[in-house]
């Protein structure tokens, strides 16, 4: 008796059952569940065998996988029960098997649309190879007529389905065909066939033989017919050619959409029809690269290329058509162990694959020469290898920091399509790309799983257990860590058709308007890949008002022709991560959203918010858009030194490192100098002339000396204007503070009985004081109700605008700039008492030998020597040296 494993449904499931197959939902990472057919049964890797059908424990299964046609295709397709089937098998953990579902070929199906009205019912036509990317007609073996009898009947009695290309069908279901000359069977590849007699011959038995058969577009014609057309033509008898129709097809015709048969015991005995397997597969190809005498031996289901290999060709396969690439597997124990001390001190090359896999082939070749370990020099980074000419890198060269920049703005821009990508980067061939884009990719996986892990470390663990005949599994439940117990405040309602009632919660995919799906949906999404969702846009009626859930009793794939335009096909909806607009990067945040409301720059490629960065950009030129920093080279308006006057002068970010990326946003002063955004909004004496765009920065010298004389508690320097946290006594550079992942924010302070002066503000809800707040990441913060600089109301302005909008505006109105500066500069002067009278000499700078200042210091180690204004700055303000 074959084995079974008993669901905890009460479903049983057995060999060549099709089930939902799929790992928990923080692995899958929100993708449907995988179809396929259970192939065999496996005990666990290692384990030995006979205990006993009894007593076997089955801990794995092999299965035969399914694919949906958008799992191929970009283009996605009207009808969710349509599966490609696949000759392509995979072991899997068989806790991963989540429900029964039943799949048949179309031919089987007397009522298709029934079948699909049914739950969990799939149907398959074609097969797509995933190693050479192209689709197959899937025919049933007992259509294929075009063979001699001992193979037909081979073929019918092991095979369920015949797999061939498209082309080939008409030829395998026509009746017999035998060579008029030989009276033997026309095989497809080499067969001719006349357009007049109709008679099939093998080219060979053509007077002359035929070297190829006619171009399409041409017929050919056998001699007793030509020379028949030959007389007719001399004797003028010709007759007009009568229209030609087109030949009968003896494929199986298409099912006919007339109304359903609604018999049920009918559809019951075709879902429980036998299906022949033969080597665990019920097709097997045989088209146009088939021999067919192949059959009778029982050769595997695979394709089988004829190729005419010269009779003294070496054989392929041989060890001189192979190259060696390791010989683990012929060491000792103990060589092993010293190979292993012999391969690096280096820990870091220890995790690197291209290193790993160089140092495994010249270990090898050493082994097979009887060398010692100590020949092998891994110090050289070329090698020769058999099938290239020359020597090459088995390792490409170190990337940049602005190539790896470069190639995340083009993976961003065009996603996997790497030639272009290879256009964004300018300096690497494209082999080096794909080699890149691979390492790149694994890092970026290595990142999400050590994120899932942690989230998986939070939850409640589940304990593994081993499945044997008797085992239970649990379809659609919480084992797969996908339902949601509470949705959060705000995003109570399904992500697809808006409803918000449901007895189960299921997390949702990427891209949808909320982060939970209701029982029909989530069902939906997870057995079929099918969701009718909503357009959703972030100015919408808000929730709660009429229009807003679903109506009692709506289909979900009913028909709406409001929404027919926004669908790819008739009835389609687009899948639900794919994006209708370009999206972007922020940052600051690292959160993405729609271009526009992300602004990048096309020269320096920095990417922010508009509203964190104060930038207003016309729609027709957001791809263009250049930063002011990028016209300033060019207009050099402002100082050529864009380091910020509040922080230290180092570089204190690298391009293309991610989150420090920010500090690249920076504002012009009025003296012509740079500061940071962050630095600039968060100290309480600078205001702007234009605070709605953070632009033209005022009164750094209003900032008192303490601020500038305080070592930053991180980098350690005196130089550079200091903050203090708000919940210690830490004080640190903005700068600093940004780049260790410090909070950044704003709360609104509540006031009850507010002052005449006092300033209340309304932000998402809340009504109080705006107040800017700086956290060490030590800090828990949750508590706090604080709100990203990056965070944006309703209207799309962003919390730093609004208070910079109400409590940094420079009072343009009251005075002129250059009167405003003066006034600054008189509070520094008037605070200083070594400025000299120098009105009746002719002073110059020590420092950069200018004669010309507002005033004039006197040197602080010379008495007859003189500092101007600006190289005495900083002893002014408190810094160490200018």
């Amino acid at each position: 008796m074959a084995a079974q494993v008993t669901l905890r449904n009460g479903e049983k499931v057995k060999v060549n059952d099709h089930v939902y197959c799929s790992p928990p939902w923080s692995v899958r990472d929100g993708t449907p569940y995988s179809v396929a057919r259970i192939m065999e049964f496996l005990p666990p890797e290692g384990a030995s065998k006979g205990k006993g059908k009894a007593k076997e424990i089955y801990t794995r299964v092999r299965l035969a996988w399914y694919y949906r046609p958008s799992d191929v295709s970009d283009r996605p397709v009207a009808d969710s029960r349509l599966l490609l089937a696949a000759i392509y098998s995979e072991v899997c953990d068989i806790n991963q098997l989540r429900s029964r579902c039943y799949v048949l070929h179309r031919d089987k199906i007397t009522d298709l649309a029934g079948w699909k009205k049914r739950p969990d019912r799939f149907y398959f036509n074609r097969l797509f190879d995933p190693y050479i990317k192209k689709e197959f007609e899937v025919i049933q073996a007992t259509d294929v007529r075009n063979l001699p009898d001992h193979i037909r009947q081979t073929l019918v009695s092991r095979y369920e389905y015949v797999v061939a290309e498209k082309e080939v069908v008409p030829d395998l279901t026509d009746t017999l065909r035998l060579c008029a000359t030989c009276d033997q069977w026309c095989a497809y590849p080499d067969t001719v066939g006349c357009d007049r007699c109709k008679k099939f011959f093998h080219m060979g038995c053509v007077q002359p033989p035929l070297l190829a058969k006619p171009s399409r577009g041409y017929g050919w014609t056998c001699a007793p017919c030509s020379k028949r057309h030959e007389e007719e033509v001399d004797s003028h008898e010709v007759r007009h050619a009568t229209p030609v129709t087109k030949p009968k097809s003896n494929a199986p015709a298409p099912r006919g959409r007339g109304r359903p048969r609604k018999d049920r015991s009918l559809a019951e005995k075709e879902e429980n029809l036998d299906i022949k397997y033969f080597k665990m597969w019920p097709f097997r190809y045989f088209g146009q690269y088939t021999v067919a005498e192949d059959t009778l031996g029982g050769t595997p289901p695979q394709r089988r290329l004829t190729n005419k290999f010269i009779s003294d060709a070496e054989e392929r396969g041989g060890d001189n058509t192979v190259e060696v690439l390791s010989t683990i597997h012929l060491l000792s124990d103990e060589e092993v162990e010293e190979w292993k001390a012999a391969l690096t001190r280096k820990q870091e090359n220890l995790y690197n694959v291209d290193w790993l896999t160089e140092a495994a082939r010249r270990f090898s070749q050493a082994h097979l020469m009887n060398r010692g370990w100590s020949t092998v020099d891994m110090s050289v980074l070329t090698r020769t290898e058999k099938w290239k000419r020359g020597e090459t890198r088995y390792a490409d060269r170190e990337w940049t920091a602005e190539e790896v920049a470069a190639f995340e703005d083009g993976i961003m821009f065009h996603g996997a399509e790497l030639r272009a990508v290879r256009d964004e980067v300018g300096t690497r061939s494209m082999p080096e790309v794909v080699r890149f884009y691979g390492h790149w990719k694994n890092s970026r996986l290595k990142e999400d799983n050590k994120r899932k892990q942690e989230l998986r470390s939070s939850q409640k663990d589940e304990e593994d257990e081993e499945v044997s005949i008797s085992q239970s599994i649990t379809p659609l439940s919480d084992d797969e860590g996908s339902t949601v117990r509470e949705p959060s405040k705000g995003y109570n309602s399904c992500g697809a058709c808006r409803t918000r009632e449901s007895e189960t919660w299921w997390r949702a995919p990427k891209g949808l308007a909320t982060e939970i799906l209701c029982n029909t949906c989530g069902t939906n999404w997870r057995k079929y890949a099918d969701l009718s969702v909503r357009p959703f846009r972030e100015d919408s009626t808000p929730t709660g008002k009429k229009g807003s859930e679903k109506r009692e009793g709506t289909p979900l794939n009913g028909p709406n022709p409001k929404r027919l335009r926004a669908s790819i096909t008739n009835g389609t909806t687009p899948p639900p991560n794919a994006a209708t607009a370009l999206q972007l990067r922020c940052q600051a945040c690292q959160k993405m959203g729609p271009l526009g409301r992300i602004v990048k720059c096309h020269k320096c490629s920095l990417r922010i918010h508009a509203g964190t960065w104060g930038v207003f950009v016309d729609r027709d030129t957001l791809e263009s858009y250049i930063c002011a920093v990028c016209k300033d080279e060019k207009s050099q308006e402002a100082s050529l030194n864009t380091d910020c006057v509040l922080c230290p002068s180092r570089k204190v970010y690298e391009k293309g490192s991610g989150h420090v990326e920010f500090l690249r946003a920076i504002k012009a002063t009025e003296g012509q100098g740079w500061v940071h955004v962050l630095c600039a909004v968060f100290s309480p004496e600078i205001s702007f002339t234009d605070a709605s765009r953070f632009q033209v920065v005022e009164g750094i010298s209003t900032i008192p000396r303490q601020r500038w004389i305080v070592r930053c508690t991180i980098c350690g320097e005196g130089r550079g204007a200091v903050f203090r946290c708000t919940e210690c006594t830490k004080e640190y550079h903005a700068s600093c503070a940004w780049t260790a992942r410090h909070k950044f924010a704003f709360e609104v302070q509540p006031v009850r009985n507010p002052r005449r002066d006092t300033v209340v503000v309304t932000f998402k809800g809340e009504t109080g004081i705006l107040t800017p707040v700086i956290y060490c990441k030590e800090h828990d913060v949750s508590k706090h109700e604080l709100y990203d600089i990056c965070e944006t109301d309703e209207t799309g302005e962003s919390v730093m605008q609004l208070y910079t909008r109400t409590y940094k505006q420079a009072p343009v109105s009251q005075a002129h700039a250059l009167l405003r500066k003066a006034m600054h500069l008189d509070m520094v002067l008037n605070s200083r008492p070594e400025v000299v009278d120098t009105s009746e000499l002719d002073p110059r700078c020590e420092c950069c030998g200018t004669h010309y200042s507002p005033c004039f210091y006197r040197s602080k180690y010379y008495s007859d020597r003189w500092r101007c204004h600006k190289c005495n700055w900083p002893h002014l303000v408190g810094q160490n040296s200018c």
